[in-house]
């Protein structure tokens, strides 16, 4: 089933990556998080992830061609994107690319919070079945930055979060976290912690942190470093035992959650 952005208005609405290689990020996510993948309408250089017939994110081969780092981009639904827009702009943020029209999808901008985190916003079509959060949803959504209250004010002004419209987002201040909320269900949380800017430490940045989803973490580990991967030993995010950030053999970052309910 299609759903537009205004009925999860402020939500993660979709997860890209824009890679060098297309064909070896596929082999590399296939090994070690079981995905297959089918052509995108959007063109050849693009393909989409699917997990038990349930599609997960994108892949693009962008990054060589637009000179930019490999990395997962997290995309917020907006009922508007040149309105969001003049919101990031107002706000002092930046807007790196777009709005750019994906006909007949919808249109998409790519942006960066007040700290350097980047983001996405994507209005337009969306689908139902795509599962974003707690419990079986495959992935899930996390922003490292110096000030969580602060980016929970910037992000709930651009992408209109708690402002009581049909289908947007609620948020709560739990400790020193902020939880964002869709239709009552987490769907992604907001931490404080220290940042680093030097170059020689990204894993350090201000950045929305993409988790998914294995039913078991040794085995993923071990097609991390099979399949060209490494792990990220020092990082400031909360870990538990059964988490492990990790690099894609071209750099791109995420981490790998235990949980054999997926």
């Amino acid at each position: 089933m299609v759903q537009v952005t205004s009925d999860v208005l402020g939500a993660p609405c979709w997860l890209s990556l824009m890679a060098r290689d297309r064909q070896a990020a596929e082999a590399f996510y296939g090994a070690v998080l079981g995905w297959t993948f089918r052509r995108a309408s959007f063109g050849r250089a693009f393909s989409v992830a699917e997990l038990d017939g349930v599609p997960v994110a994108g892949i693009g081969a962008l990054a060589g061609e637009l000179a930019v780092p490999v990395a997962w981009t997290a995309y917020f639904a907006v009922a508007d994107a040149d309105t969001a827009v003049a919101r990031i702009r107002e706000r002092g943020a930046t807007v790196g690319v777009g709005p750019v029209s994906y006909p007949p999808s919808g249109r998409a901008a790519l942006a960066a919070d007040l700290e350097g985190a980047s983001f996405g916003i994507w209005e337009g079509r969306v689908r139902s079945e795509w599962r974003f959060g707690d419990g079986r949803a495959p992935a899930w959504l996390e922003l490292h930055t110096r000030n969580a209250f602060d980016a929970a004010v910037f992000y709930g002004e651009v992408l209109e979060w708690a402002d009581g419209s049909d289908g947007c987002c609620d948020i709560s201040y739990e400790e020193d976290q902020v939880v964002l909320r869709h239709g009552g269900q987490p769907v992604a949380r907001l931490n404080s912690g220290p940042v680093e800017q030097a170059a020689e430490k990204p894993q350090l940045r201000p950045r929305w942190l993409v988790h998914f989803k294995v039913p078991a973490l040794e085995p993923a580990r071990a097609a991390v470093i099979e399949h060209g991967g490494s792990v990220i030993k020092d990082g400031p995010w909360p870990r538990t035992e059964h988490q492990l950030t990790v690099r894609d053999p071209d750099g791109g970052l995420f981490t790998l959650d235990q949980s054999p309910a997926v």
